[in-house]
């Protein structure tokens, strides 16, 4: 069905009668984390359950065949997480999607995108509307895939957890200070494990940010927050399809703050402006006679990853002779890990994002634990932090 603006049927205007809220003891013995499963194909609605009931951690909660469907369920039962396509009868996904956090603000959606260009950027669009992540459909075929189960896992208990405001899993053990120079304390710890890293000691070259599993909505928050005024040019390696990565630059830069298309092979990298991995390439940097070049690799891939963020913070260590600052954000993993350690060696500086703000703390905190980070933030306050240390090294 072609996405289009088609008014919603009535179902989605009548007002519904209020959801029943579980009691205290219904709530705290309810931990599992309840997933509606919206989608027109019976087939992938039975297998994503399979891998969803699997999980221990995880309660099904109903499956939908369309969008009004989905959002009838949403009025009348507890849902944390919505796996929702895009493509259906009745419903679309896109038309959904506000209705949906319109019934209920605080539920999280995935969009289950088919690999194209106009998935990819349906997709895209949907997280700018509200969705929290997107989901790379795989096709009937492909679904028993088990990449594809681990994703989905990640994404729906990382969602979910943040649904219920809950940590779970790898928490940092020492008490926290916060970052030398920042003005705002952080609502959790701050300071790295181990002994404090300083700042930078002498002025960046280059800001690189590596980022996986619930990263699109991270980078939007975080370039916003960064502003205009970033004098140093920007490197960025998302763990995604190569359908997306393009379509990746253009909603970043349609977020009015700094400009972002696919880096180029051996392009001259400019201040104020992000160089973004395209799909299934590493990204590396080269410093070819004072000037930091983009230069694409097809070798092999790295921690299980095409683009991978450990070759361009490697490469990038040696170009600017470690005068760099990392940001490591949400992603499954510790691909990042051995690259900022090199960097922080060398005389630059990482900063990550907590885990209460991360839908995996997986890459962010890996050089938590390694006590690789100048300062461990919630997602809002990282912005702030990169400007505070470029201009306080220069």
């Amino acid at each position: 069905m072609t996405i289009g603006p088609a008014p919603p049927p009535a179902v989605a205007k009548t007002a519904a009668a209020p959801r029943p809220a579980p009691t205290q003891a219904g709530a705290a013995s309810d931990s599992a984390i309840r997933v509606l499963i919206c989608d027109d194909s019976a087939v992938i609605r039975s297998a994503l359950a399979r891998m969803l009931e699997s999980d221990p951690r995880i309660r099904l909660v109903a499956r939908a065949a369309n969008g009004q469907e989905a959002v009838a369920t949403v009025r009348r039962e507890q849902v944390d997480v919505i796996v929702l396509d895009i493509e259906m009868p009745v419903m679309d996904g896109m038309t959904a999607l506000p209705l949906l956090l319109q019934a209920d603000p605080g539920v999280r959606v995935v969009m289950a995108s088919t690999l194209t260009t106009r998935g990819a950027d349906i997709a895209l669009r949907a997280l700018r509307l509200g969705a929290a992540d997107y989901l790379p459909k795989p096709s009937v075929a492909q679904i028993n895939d088990n990449s594809f189960r681990t994703e989905l896992l990640a994404k729906i208990t990382g969602l979910g957890r943040l649904r219920r405001g809950a940590a779970v899993g790898h928490s940092l053990p020492h008490a926290a200070r916060a970052a030398p120079g920042s003005s705002t304390t952080p609502s959790v710890p701050a300071a790295p494990l181990g002994k404090p890293r300083p700042g930078l000691s002498r002025p960046a070259r280059l800001l690189a940010i590596g980022s996986s599993t619930g990263g699109p909505q991270a980078l939007f928050t975080l370039v916003q927050s960064l502003g205009r005024d970033i004098t140093v040019p920007v490197v960025l390696t998302q763990h995604m399809p190569a359908t997306f990565t393009a379509i990746l630059a253009e909603h970043i830069t349609k977020l009015d703050a700094l400009p972002c298309a696919e880096a180029r092979d051996q392009e001259t990298l400019k201040p104020g402006r992000i160089y973004l991995a395209p799909g299934d390439r590493h990204l590396m940097v080269d410093d070819v006679g004072g000037a930091l070049r983009a230069r694409l690799s097809s070798d092999p891939p790295e921690n299980f990853c095409r683009p991978a963020v450990d070759p361009m913070l490697r490469t990038a260590c040696v170009a600017t002779g470690g005068r760099m600052l990392i940001v490591m954000l949400t992603g499954m993993g510790q691909d990042g890990l051995l690259g900022t350690k090199q960097v922080v060696e060398a005389g630059g500086c990482a900063l990550a994002q907590d885990e209460a703000t991360s839908v995996v703390w997986g890459m962010p905190g890996a050089i938590a634990r390694a006590g690789l980070c100048h300062a461990v933030l919630p997602l809002p306050q990282l912005g702030a932090q990169v400007q505070r240390m470029l201009r306080g090294a220069a």
